[in-house]
This record gives structure tokens, C-alpha cells and sequence, in this order.
């Protein structure tokens, strides 16, 4: 899977389980997650620290010894109240009262066999479970949370409101996925899982978690929250705040997220003294207009548009003094989608699992910034330096992009490989953050079946039925159940999350 992940293929649900323990017991260093899920076990890894041919064999290794039942996980009992909107219609569509169906439902002890589609979704697995429930033929644009539904062998819980095609039987009032707790996911992997109906409140056999605290990120003193340094007068057609994102997070089905184009953001920081890693504000298509609070150094970068101050031209790259009453403004952006402002002291905002970064999907960090909004900074990390010039260039309309064959390739015809690399792509208006469908022609598969769901990285190159690839990005879903023809290496995304629509990408193989 790329560049710095492994897919590990097993024969069921149950091998997974078993290989997922085993691995989990002694990783070595370089590893830097694991995530199971319905056939899989996606095994991601640092390629500084390990090769791909030393991941593959302790891969192997581990999966020698899983044999052995895997270690139970705690017993964590939630309260639901059986009021699905589908209760009825799926008790019929299976043959039974609805009064059994609860009962049935209810009696399992369940099993979080993998987790995806949104943080803290538990997929639940139960040998006590044997019915296989289709998913709504028209999957629903807004699930509350709560809502407690199945699919397919599965059970799960919505931890946040999102769209779903699960069949709905039953709402839980209790938080499922908290990212400012010690353990933010409440059902984790191996945990056991039961329904208890119309109990007040969830309990756990395990030892209760370390009690919860919200998290601010904070540069400086912990103490009190510095005063704004800007303001906010328009935030352009979209304004983020963004960092190098949440790595390591996969397994709890939280994506990556983070600054598109890492190396603008990374470039503006250090232009003004920062850290690299320093959170500051990724602007979508320009139109950014800030006011200082306060005297400050600023840098622009990433796409090409036009920068003001007090309306006087200001060059980006480079960094520029802003003085108390000072307005910044980035006009549109002429070529390229993402501007980065970087702020001396990195921009202070709310952490979650240790990032700043803004996963508007997930409901992770801070909302969209608006007119009106004030930002505060941190400590920078050491002066501004002395820059006569930094080399950069436009963004360009066409990319070539390297692309390495993806773990599903064989599902495809011989012929789509060489069609995916050697057309012409154009990237089509269904853009954003979460990924990039391009049109063109029509990679013809060899395989029509459904893909049980499985482990996805930023770069994996996704083709739905309708056969024309969609490239993820950092925002993407960590599982998946369409099959990956290609990915592209992690140094190449830059490049990609730059891209409007109407560019154009030729992908080039190894």
C-alpha cells in the first residue's frame, strides 16, 4: 500500500483478529500503526527506521503464531433504547418479531473488530449473531448520534451525526468517542461490547479511563491564553487552522488530516521563526483579509495570488511586518487552491489527540474561521531570519506524479494499468480535502464483487464502480471498500492538494 504501508491479507474476520493481537504484542520500532479490518491488517511503518522486505517477514512471522485466540478486550456495556426508525422493517426483512429481533440483538456479546468510517466507529462482530441484514438500497444523508445500527455481519453505534446506510434499530445517549480523554475511543479494538436496554448510564468491567482534560495547544505559559494578535475580517471562500496533521491515528478511525501542501506550511513557519510543525491558517482560493492586534511577522505561501498591506503589494515568501491596525490582504488565488499564512508563534487552538489541525469531517479541531474571529499566537522558536529572496515557484495546472501499483491491482483488466498511466487525467469539481475524482477514461475491472472493507492511506488511489479513479488525501477515510489500483508515495501529495479543477495529473509508474 504505497510507499511506507503493508496490507496484510487473511482468510476471515476471526484471522484478523488473532493476527492483529499478534502483531500488536512486540512491534518493533519503525512501526507506526496497525490497523485491522474486515480481511486485513494494514501495517504502516517509518522507511527511515525499517524496509518494506523487513516489515513483510515479521509480518509473516507474527501471522505463524496466530493460532492462539486473541486476548479478550474489557466488557463495556452501553444503554440503548430499542426506537430504531428501521426496527420494524428489518425484523421483517429477517423473518422475525421485532420483539425477538431486540432480544437477539440485546443477548449478544459483541467484539470491536476493527474501526473506520468516522473516529470512534466500532465495527461489532458477534458469534451469537447470525443474520446478514443489507445495507438501505439509499444510504441516508444525516444519522444522528447515537444511533445504533447493522450492516451486513456487523453492529455500530454513529458516534458523531453523519450520513450512513446502516439499518437503524436502536440510540445510545452515551459519548463514544471523546478526542480530549486519555482513551478517546470508548470501544477499541478486541474490546467486548453489550446492549443493555433502557440502563441508565454505560458502565465497564475494565478499570475506568484516566479522568478527561481538554487540551489547548500552547507555545508559551499554561496558564492563560495570550491576547489575540489577529483578526479575522474575511476568511476568503474557506479558512483553517492547520498543522502537520495526526498521524498514528488510524486504528481509532481518525484521518490523518493536516496542511495539504505540508511544504508551503512548513516553509511559512520557518520564515517567521516557527517550528515547521507550527499550527497556521490553510486559506482555500484566497480572499483572506486579517487585521494585527498587535505588531507581528507574517509569511504567505502556496498558491499564487496577490498580498497587500493596508493595500500596498507585499511579497510572499518572504516575511513581512505587520504593525498594530496593519490588513493583510491575500486576493484569489491565480494558480493553486491553498494558501498558508504563517504567524510568529504558530496560532494557538484547541488540540485534539495532539494536533491543532481542523477535520471539518470528523468534528476534530477548530471550526472554519469567520469574520469576526480573533487568533492568538504562541512563543516562536527562534528569530526571523535574514531572507533576500526564497526560490519558489507557481504551482503549475499539470502534475506528473509517480504512482506505485496498489494492493488491488489484480482486480483490474491488464490494460487498466497502462490506461491509468498514461492518460491524461482532469480533475473534476468533486475536490476537497478528503479527495480528488478525476475524469477520463473508464478503468475496466475484472471483478465486480463487493471489497470488504479495509485499511486506506492518504495517496491510495480508489476506483468506485462508475471506474474513474479518486485519489484520497489527508481528510480521506482510514478504511474503504473500494479496491486500490495505485498510490501515490507520501513526498508526491503535495503537489496533488494544490490541484483546481480542470488540472490535469499523468501518473507515472515505477
Amino acid at each position: 500500500m504505497g510507499d511506507r504501508a503493508i496490507l496484510a491479507e487473511v482468510a476471515d474476520l476471526s484471522s484478523v483478529l488473532s493476527l492483529h493481537a499478534a502483531l500488536a504484542a512486540d512491534p518493533p520500532p519503525g512501526i507506526d500503526e496497525l490497523v485491522p479490518a474486515a480481511r486485513t491488517v494494514l501495517v504502516a511503518f517509518d522507511p527511515s527506521r525499517l524496509i518494506a522486505s523487513a516489515v513483510s517477514s515479521w509480518i509473516r512471522s507474527a501471522g505463524a503464531t496466530t493460532a492462539r485466540a486473541a486476548a479478550p478486550g474489557p466488557l463495556v456495556e452501553i444503554p440503548v433504547r430499542y426506537d430504531g426508525a428501521d426496527l420494524a422493517e428489518t425484523a421483517a426483512l429477517l423473518g422475525v418479531t421485532v420483539g425477538q429481533l431486540v432480544a437477539r440483538h440485546a443477548a449478544a456479546e459483541w467484539a470491536v473488530a476493527f474501526t473506520g468510517f468516522a473516529p470512534g466507529f466500532a465495527y461489532l462482530v458477534s458469534p451469537d449473531w447470525t443474520f446478514d441484514v443489507p445495507r438501505l438500497p439509499s444510504p441516508r444523508t444525516r444519522v444522528r448520534a447515537g444511533a445504533v445500527g447493522v450492516a451486513g455481519e456487523f453492529t455500530g453505534a454513529y458516534p458523531r451525526e453523519t450520513p450512513g446506510g446502516w439499518r437503524l434499530l436502536a440510540t445510545t445517549d452515551v459519548r463514544l468517542f471523546d478526542p480530549d480523554a486519555a482513551r478517546p475511543a470508548l470501544l477499541p479494538p478486541r474490546a467486548r461490547v453489550r446492549f443493555a436496554p433502557e440502563r441508565a448510564r454505560a458502565t465497564a468491567a475494565s478499570p475506568p479511563s484516566a479522568p478527561r482534560e481538554v487540551r489547548v495547544a500552547r507555545e508559551g505559559r499554561q496558564d492563560a491564553v495570550p491576547p489575540a494578535a489577529l483578526r479575522i475580517l474575511a476568511p476568503g471562500a474557506a479558512a483553517t487552522v492547520q498543522d502537520l496533521g495526526r498521524p498514528h491515528r488510524a486504528a481509532l478511525g481518525v484521518a490523518r488530516s493536516g496542511a495539504l501542501d505540508r511544504g508551503a506550511l512548513r516553509i511559512a513557519n520557518r520564515l517567521v521563526g516557527n517550528d515547521e510543525s507550527a499550527a497556521g491558517l490553510e486559506v482555500v482560493l484566497g480572499g483572506l483579509r486579517v487585521r494585527a492586534e498587535r505588531d507581528t511577522w507574517v509569511a504567505v505561501t502556496g498558491a499564487l495570488a496577490e498580498v497587500r498591506v493596508d493595500g500596498v503589494p507585499a511579497p510572499a515568501y518572504a516575511p513581512v511586518r505587520l504593525t498594530a491596525g496593519a490588513e493583510l490582504e491575500v486576493g484569489a488565488a491565480r494558480a493553486g487552491v491553498r494558501l498558508y499564512l504563517g504567524v510568529r508563534g504558530g496560532v494557538l487552538s484547541p488540540r485534539a489527540l495532539g494536533s491543532a489541525a481542523s477535520d471539518v469531517l470528523a468534528g476534530l479541531g477548530r471550526a472554519p474561521l469567520a469574520a469576526g474571529d480573533r487568533v492568538s499566537l504562541g512563543r516562536p522558536a527562534g528569530p526571523v531570519p535574514v531572507v533576500d529572496a526564497f526560490p519558489w515557484t507557481v504551482p503549475p495546472a499539470s502534475v506528473d506524479v509517480p504512482v506505485l501499483e496498489g494492493p488491488r491491482a489484480d482486480w483490474f483488466a491488464p490494460s487498466a494499468w497502462a490506461t491509468l498511466t498514461r492518460a491524461l487525467w482532469t480533475v473534476s469539481s468533486q475536490a476537497d480535502r478528503v479527495g480528488i475524482r478525476l475524469d477520463g477514461p473508464v478503468l475496466e475491472r475484472l471483478r465486480h464483487g463487493e471489497l470488504p472493507s479495509e485499511g486506506m492511506r492518504p495517496g491510495a488511489i480508489q476506483v468506485p464502480p462508475h471506474g474513474r479513479p479518486v485519489v484520497l488525501l489527508a481528510d480521506g477515510p482510514v478504511t474503504g471498500g473500494y479496491p486500490v489500483i495505485g498510490v501515490v508515495p507520501d513526498a508526491a501529495l503535495d503537489a496533488l492538494g494544490q490541484l483546481r479543477p480542470g488540472d490535469s495529473v499523468r501518473f507515472r509508474g515505477r
